[in-house]
């Protein structure tokens, strides 16, 4: 298993290099002034100052040159101080915002974590349930439920099924309001009698015992989980399904029927973990979609994650920002597919002997 986990260890470099190479690339098709913007805050003000930024940083040199200050920066020979390289988490600095891209990172990303954790686990299991139920009782009324359900959630785009939600539950009942907090919430925090440890407000909340701002920041997160788990359960329950029916057919379970196993035996014990591989892969980059930033979700939603600041620096046309993002998205599918590719080994030995 170890000799399995060093060597997707050490294709991580070799991926990384890949996303990097692709985002410089798409870098290029901007001019050098609007490049500069990977090292200054302040935009030129004349010609002059806009060619002796360009040379300073290079940015009239060979492409590889570029790319390699790109990813380790520039020393300012003045100051001596680094300027850019992503390898240093240096993605640029959003006009938009007034920030470095990695601050608005830092700010934005915890608001997406908090609201993955609370996702992922009924997207994964009500998902994952209703794909066995469905292939257990092939061509039966839960079955076909299930294959409706799916084939609607497939074809039901998140903003629209966002926006409903949001009219009924927010709108007229006025149950579950969009945003992060309330403000009373906002006041408390800002106070500074509310210790962020972890920048969670959900976990926050419970290291703080402040139970009422932890059903605070949930009411607030219900519809934006409501909506993204909707959206996944119909994919999940598609592929879990298929994998279902394929391993139920296979002669182990045929087997295992013939020796008299209690038929949930058969499906708990045989089936189930062995159509878990295909599923597992969707699970991850599902999971990545979450880290990364749902952006339709959070925009709808007015929910101040890493989703809704790409949204808003793309509609604003903050080229840096968005490909700063890229990267950032890019590092975290990576390291999510190193963990799946790990998983694969536990769940399937043949696998890591390959």
């Amino acid at each position: 298993m170890s000799t399995y986990i060093i060597r997707r260890l050490l294709l991580v470099p070799l991926l990384i290099f890949g996303v990097t190479v692709i985002i410089f690339g798409m870098l290029q098709f901007l001019g050098p002034v609007e490049r500069s913007a990977l090292y200054v805050r302040d935009f030129p003000k004349n010609d002059k100052q806009i060619q002796g930024i360009i040379r300073k940083y290079g940015l009239d040199r060979p492409i590889y040159e570029q790319y390699w200050r790109w990813l380790v920066g520039v020393k300012d020979p003045v100051t001596g101080n680094r300027e850019g390289g992503i390898l240093f988490g240096d993605f640029g600095y959003s006009r938009t915002a007034s920030q470095p891209v990695i601050d608005i990172i830092k700010n934005r990303f915890p608001n997406t974590l908090d609201l993955a954790l609370w996702a992922v686990f009924p997207m994964l299991s009500v998902g994952i349930w209703l794909g066995v139920q469905a292939a257990v009782h092939q061509n039966g009324w839960v079955d076909q439920l299930a294959r409706i359900f799916s084939i609607v959630g497939t074809s039901f785009p998140s903003f629209v099924f966002g926006l409903l939600v949001l009219i009924v539950f927010y709108a007229n009942l006025q149950w579950f309001p969009p945003g992060k907090m309330s403000d009373w919430v906002s006041q408390l925090i800002f106070s500074g009698d509310f210790h962020q440890y972890t920048k969670l407000l959900t976990i926050d909340a419970l290291l703080n015992g402040r139970i009422d701002v932890f059903l605070d920041a949930l009411r607030h997160m219900a519809l934006p989980i409501l909506t993204l788990s909707y959206i996944n359960w119909a994919t999940f329950v598609r592929v879990t399904r298929s994998s279902m029916l394929e391993t139920l057919r296979m002669d182990y379970v045929t087997t295992a029927r013939a020796k008299g196993l209690k038929e949930s035996d058969v499906i708990n014990k045989h089936a189930r973990p062995n159509a878990m591989i295909s599923i597992t892969t969707l699970a991850g980059f599902s999971v990545v979609g979450l880290l990364g930033g749902v952006v339709i979700t959070e925009t709808v939603f007015n929910y101040p994650g890493i989703g809704q600041a790409a949204a808003s620096a793309a509609q604003q046309l903050d080229v840096v920002t968005v490909l700063g993002f890229a990267v950032f998205n890019g590092l975290i599918l990576i390291l999510a597919n190193l963990v799946v590719d790990i998983l694969y080994g536990f769940i399937d030995p043949r696998v890591r002997l390959a």
